[in-house]
């Protein structure tokens, strides 16, 4: 597990350097799908053959997932222009998102269940939120570093 561990840390250290360098925003998400990619495949110990079914399966999903994601955060600087009947209609969009964001799990986990035992997608959901929250723990830590260089 430790080998595990410096792996994903060397490769977190590796983005974060050069997400600093990265001048497009679709470069830097590339970079860190390859990590979540290699993270998931690796925690998974994933032949060849399981990752050529796997990976097209949850590939699906996270552009169904990225989609939504787009729908639900939509830029409001100032919510109070807005009207009751925007707020209303922007209440029954998200609550439409987190609904078909559900659907779409769901789908997930039936359409793994061919090829992944349940404990093995029970594991598959705990790394993705384990590698998004050693992101957001990289990020906020180079924040942190990079403001106090500035002062």
């Amino acid at each position: 597990m430790k080998k595990h561990l410096l792996f994903f840390t060397f490769f977190l250290l590796i983005v974060s350097v050069n997400a600093q360098n990265t001048k497009s925003r679709q470069e830097h998400m590339e970079k860190i799908k390859a990590l979540k990619v290699a993270y998931i495949t690796q925690e998974l110990d994933m032949d060849t053959k399981l990752a050529e079914k796997f990976w097209p399966i949850y590939n699906r999903y996270e552009c169904l997932k990225m989609d939504l994601h787009r729908r639900e955060h939509i830029e409001l600087d100032n919510i109070d222009p807005i009207s009751e009947a925007k707020a209303e209609d922007m209440l029954k969009e998200y609550l439409n998102v987190e609904r078909e964001e559900y659907e779409i799990k769901k789908e997930l986990f039936s359409d793994l269940k061919k090829i992944l035992s349940a404990k093995e997608i029970i594991r598959l959901h705990k790394l993705e939120a384990d590698f998004n929250k050693r992101l957001l723990k990289e990020y906020r830590e180079r924040r942190e570093s990079d403001r106090k260089r500035k002062n």
